[in-house]
């Protein structure tokens, strides 16, 4: 009673296929490509900028330490 048999996910994905279709499965799955390509994708880009291809940033004119006060 606990676990599946093959034949349960057969008739399981034959009703999926009959409710969907094949087209609109094919679609599902080729976004669903899409989507892991492009993450991978981004997940390489944050890797160059981490190595420094990225433009430092322009140096800000404050002095560790100095505050200054507003007169109440």
């Amino acid at each position: 009673m606990g676990s599946f048999s093959i034949w349960h996910w057969l008739i399981v994905l034959l009703v999926v296929v009959l409710i969907f279709g094949t087209k609109k499965l094919r679609n599902v799955g080729k976004d669903l490509g899409g989507a892991v390509s492009d993450f991978k994708d981004g997940l390489k880009g944050g890797e160059k900028a981490v190595t420094g291809d990225a433009p430092t940033p322009a140096p800000t004119n404050v002095i560790e330490g100095e505050a200054k006060r507003d007169k109440v």
